[in-house]
C-alpha cells in the first residue's frame, strides 16, 4: 500500500523551504483551508487562487493547492458563499482540497521567486538585491528581496527584452522596455511582482538593466529622467516590465521539485504546475498612430 504524507507533514516542509518568519509584517501566508490529519496524494501549484484554478485542482482531484498571492490578504468578516471568495472557499472544502500560501516569504527564500526569475533569464554570479541580513564575511546571505547578478555575456537592451519575453508565459501585457534599445547591458536586477518600491536599491547596485511588474507612470518616468540626466540617453539603468503573474509563474516548478523532493520520507505526493493563464488582462489593443 503506498503511503501518502499528511497535510501537516506538508504544511511542515513548505514552511521549512518558505519559513513564515520572513514574511512581510502585512503579508497573511500558510494554512488557509485543509485538515492536517487529510493524506495529501495530489498537490497543484499556481500563482493566484481563482476560480479556474479551482476548477483545475477539483478536475484533475487534487488534495491541496499552493498559490502564491494570498486569498485573504485583508481581513474578512465573513466566508458565505455569497460572495467570490466565500463561494471558493466552500467549493474547496466541499471537495476535500486545502489551499496554502507561500507569498513574500517564498519571494526572499533560495530557490524562490527571486530565484526562479534569476534562472529563467540568465543570470549568474547573483545575490539579493536587499539582503535579510548583515553580510558577515562567513557565508553569503542568500536570502532577501530581489537578486542581482550578470548576463553571461553583453547584449544590447533589445536582445535582452526578447529574452525575456521568450522566457516567462505569454500575456496580452507583453514586454514593456524604457531605455535605448541599441544599449549594452550586462547587470541585471530582478524582482518578481511589484518593484517599483526599489529603485534606489537597482541603482545602488549598479544594474544596468532592472527587470519586475507594474511599474507605475511616475516613480518610471522619474527614474528614467534621473538616469539620462547623469548618464546620458544610454544612462541606465534600463526598465523591462513584465506582467506580475509572468514574473512569478518561474517559481512554481521549483516549488514543486523542492516539496517533492523533501517529502520522500514521509511518502508520495504527485505535483502539477498549473499552466492556466490567471493575469486578469485579456486583451491589448494598440493605440493607432496620428497623421
Amino acid at each position: 500500500m503506498t503511503a501518502h504524507p499528511t497535510l501537516a507533514d506538508v504544511v511542515r516542509t513548505l514552511e521549512s523551504l518558505y519559513p513564515p518568519s520572513t514574511a512581510e509584517g502585512w503579508d497573511a501566508v500558510g494554512l488557509v483551508t485543509g485538515d492536517p490529519a487529510q493524506p495529501v496524494r495530489k498537490i497543484l501549484f499556481a500563482v493566484d487562487p481563482v476560480a479556474t484554478v479551482a476548477d483545475e485542482a477539483i478536475e484533475w482531484g487534487a488534495d491541496l493547492i499552493v498559490t502564491h498571492h494570498p486569498l485573504f490578504l485583508r481581513p474578512v468578516h465573513s466566508i458565505a458563499a455569497t460572495t467570490f471568495k466565500g463561494s471558493l472557499v466552500h467549493r474547496l472544502v466541499r471537495a476535500g482540497v486545502g489551499l496554502y500560501v507561500a507569498h513574500t516569504n517564498a519571494d526572499a527564500a533560495p530557490r524562490g521567486v527571486a530565484d526562479a526569475l534569476a534562472d529563467a533569464i540568465g543570470l549568474v554570479d547573483r545575490t539579493p538585491l536587499v539582503p535579510s541580513g548583515p553580510d558577515d564575511g562567513t557565508r553569503p546571505v542568500e536570502t532577501g528581496i530581489g537578486r542581482v547578478g550578470r548576463l553571461g555575456e553583453p547584449t544590447t537592451l533589445r536582445a535582452f527584452a526578447q529574452r525575456v519575453a521568450a522566457a516567462l508565459p505569454a500575456t496580452e501585457q507583453g514586454v514593456r522596455v524604457a531605455g535605448d534599445l541599441d544599449a549594452t547591458v550586462s547587470t541585471v536586477a530582478v524582482v518578481g511582482g511589484s518593484g517599483d518600491s526599489l529603485f534606489d536599491a537597482v541603482r545602488s547596485a549598479g544594474a544596468d538593466v532592472y527587470v519586475t511588474a507594474d511599474l507605475r507612470h511616475h516613480p518610471a518616468s522619474e527614474l528614467r529622467e534621473r538616469a539620462e540626466f547623469e548618464g546620458g540617453v544610454a544612462g541606465g539603468p534600463f526598465l523591462v516590465d513584465v506582467a506580475h503573474f509572468a514574473s512569478e509563474w518561474p517559481w512554481l516548478r521549483y516549488a514543486a521539485a523542492d516539496l517533492t523532493e523533501r517529502l520522500a520520507d514521509a511518502g508520495t505526493v504527485e505535483t502539477r504546475v498549473s499552466v492556466r493563464r490567471t493575469d486578469p488582462w485579456t486583451a491589448r489593443i494598440g493605440s493607432a498612430p496620428r497623421a
